[in-house]
């Protein structure tokens, strides 16, 4: 997906689950709009769901949910864009593979979606389906998300992340690197 100059969305290439946006699993070989997006500021890519940041600071997202990753409060594949439940004052945002994340204006995190191996950041394995607030993290700038872990960089430029670690049991709380 790309976003554009005036804030639209356009989608292309395999759509199976709905990942496009189109109202279609139909795959698409040239650029589709995403309808009823309204003006977009950010997007971002999962496996199988895309997500948006609308200048207003809310989000929507749409494809596969089977793990809560569309934060609708619901597990439903959604074939169009969906309101994020309850979120508000967005400023960025990021997109794992099963799961994502926002930071709030405040810089606050939000997370929601698959958290098998914490990858979530909340303290627990349980899979969300709308969006829970980070307690350890606050004036957070940026997020990056990888298939099975996340990480933040807070204004001051420190680095926490969290979820999958091949080197031993995964941390189910942000941990600071040195």
């Amino acid at each position: 997906c790309v976003l554009r100059r005036g804030g639209t969305v356009a989608c292309w290439g395999a759509n199976g689950m709905g990942q496009l946006g189109d109202g279609t699993t139909l795959a698409r070989l040239v650029l589709t709009e995403v309808l009823g997006l309204g003006q977009v500021a950010r997007i971002a890519a999962g496996d199988h769901h895309t997500c948006a940041l609308l200048s207003d600071g809310t989000m929507r997202c749409w494809g596969i949910n089977t793990s809560g990753q569309l934060g609708d409060g619901s597990s439903v594949t959604r074939l169009r864009p969906a309101v994020v439940a309850g979120l508000t004052n967005a400023t960025a945002l990021a997109a794992g593979a099963t799961h994502t994340c926002a930071v709030i204006g405040s810089g606050a995190v939000r997370c929601w979606g698959a958290n098998e191996v914490g990858q979530l950041g909340d303290g627990t394995l349980q899979r969300r389906t709308s969006p829970q607030r980070l307690p350890d993290l606050s004036a957070i700038a940026e997020l990056s998300l990888g298939g099975e872990h996340s990480c933040a960089r807070n204004r001051q430029g420190a680095l926490w992340c969290w979820g999958a670690n091949a080197r031993g049991l995964p941390p189910t709380r942000p941990w600071a690197l040195a």
